[in-house]
Order: C-alpha cells, then structure tokens, then sequence
C-alpha cells in the first residue's frame, strides 16, 4: 500500500515538473517567441532563414518556448489584424520578440504598440546582428535598443573578444577572452552607461587605423543587455553568416538571451 502511493506520488510529481500547471489546474502555455526577420530592404542577409530556422529548433529542443517565424511586420500590433486574415496574432500573445532586420515598416500605431509591449507588458526583446540596423529615424527604437549601427570596420574577421559579466547568462557559454569568426558590428549612439555591456572587442589587438572607425575611445561592444521601461532588452552583433548559427557558443548565448527576456532565468540589469 505505501510503495503504490509512492510509486503514484512520484509520477505525480515527474507530470507536474514536465507539464507545469496554472493557477486554474490547465497546463500552463509554453512562453511565445515572435521571431521576425526581413525581407523588405535592399540589402538581406542570406543567414536569416537559417537564423530564425535555428532560433526555432533551439526553442523547441529546449522546451523553453515555441516561436513563431514572420518576415512581415503584420503581427507587431495590439490591434485586431485586420481581414482577411485567419487564424492570426498579435503582440498580447506573444512573451518576447527577436528581431533581426532593417529598414522602417512600422506604421505610427505599430511603433506605439512596440514600445508599449516592452517598456509596459514587460516583455523582452532580443536584437540579432542586424537588429540595430533599423528604424534610423525614430529616436526611441535606438533608446530601447540601446544604439545603432555605424559600419563594420574589419568586416567578417577573427574577432577578439573579452566577456564582461561572465555571470550574465547568455555569457555563461564562453571563455572570459575568445576569438568568433563573424562580422562585428560598430555602433553609434550608444553610451556605456546607458547599458550593461556583457562583452566587447580587444581595442589592444584590432586596427584602429582602419579609416571606418568611428569610435575615439576604442568602445567596441559585442553584446549588451538593459531595461527599458519594465522590459528586458539583449543584443548581439553576433550571427553574420550561416557559420556563426552553427556555433554552439552563439545557439547558447541567444537561447540563454531569448529565456533571460521572457523571465525564466537571470535578474533585472542596471
């Protein structure tokens, strides 16, 4: 009698750690990734099929979260989508958004409803690679991410790299000093004390000579994380080519960065 209501007790409790519950007895929805990319400026890079295709299975494998692909900027609204769509979405459905993309495709509203789903909802938005290289003209996308793209001065190179905050979890995967082969990204309007840099290049060891260099005090960071509003915002310069996404360091870094977003790891950075 009491080995089958221990037996029972501990498939009990292995459903409830596998399929957690909510308040109400339901399972508990797995957090909701919008994973969007870019398909409208002039210059697209080949990775971000592979890219969003990786975020995906890394989601998935995980169990963390379930993504949902979109090369359109339909969904980045609180507004009903409008007919005729089917079986839509819109942003209250979602935890956090990963963005890799350019250009401005936002009506006024849709930049009203962005900001309000991070700095409001609380929700968490992850910028891959290009994701500064947007929205040039609107003033608080570049305060919400924390900078914008100025050029990559060294191209796609053997980038020396020191972590910061090997405490951060999306840093967790890397060595305190590394070399990645990708493109790195310089960036203007940023300030160092307007986020927490997690990582950045060895000025020492690159050529600061190279007359695409903007930066006069030699600030070069790879990846950040900070707070806009209530929300939680990570970016990386990482993810250039296929080749980075097939890195298990940097499938690791944005895993751990799309979790520490929608809250399931990590605390608030200042």
């Amino acid at each position: 009698m009491i080995r089958s209501f221990t037996a029972s007790a501990a498939v009990l409790v292995a459903a409830l750690f596998l399929f957690p519950h909510g308040s109400d007895g339901q399972p508990a929805r797995r957090k909701r990734l919008l994973a969007w990319g870019d398909t409208l400026t002039a210059y697209q890079h080949d990775s971000i099929s592979h890219a969003l295709a990786t975020i995906e299975r890394l989601g998935h494998e995980s169990g963390a979260f379930d993504t949902y692909i979109r090369t359109d900027s339909q969904w980045i609204t609180k507004q009903t989508v409008p007919e005729p769509a089917r079986h839509t979405h819109n942003l209250n459905d979602f935890d956090a958004i990963l963005f890799m993309g350019t250009g401005d495709n936002l009506s006024p509203q849709q930049k009203k409803d962005l900001m309000s789903f991070i700095q409001e909802d609380g929700k968490g938005f992850v910028g891959a690679h290009t994701g500064d290289d947007a929205f040039f003209e609107w003033p608080a996308f570049g305060e919400m991410i924390g900078g914008y793209f100025d050029d990559h001065p060294w191209g796609v190179f053997d980038a020396p790299v020191i972590v910061e905050d090997a405490g951060f979890p999306a840093m967790k995967g890397f060595p305190e000093r590394f070399t990645i082969h990708d493109e790195i990204y310089q960036h203007k309007n940023f300030a160092r004390n307007k986020v927490h840099v997690l990582a950045r290049l060895d000025a020492d060891k690159l050529d600061l000579t190279n007359p695409k260099v903007h930066r006069a005090d030699r600030d070069f960071p790879v990846a950040w994380a900070k707070m806009y509003g209530k929300g939680r915002v990570f970016y990386s310069t990482f993810g250039h080519a296929d080749e980075a996404w097939d890195n298990p360091q940097v499938q690791k870094m944005y895993l751990a960065a799309v979790r520490w977003a929608m809250r399931l790891e990590g605390e608030d950075v200042k």
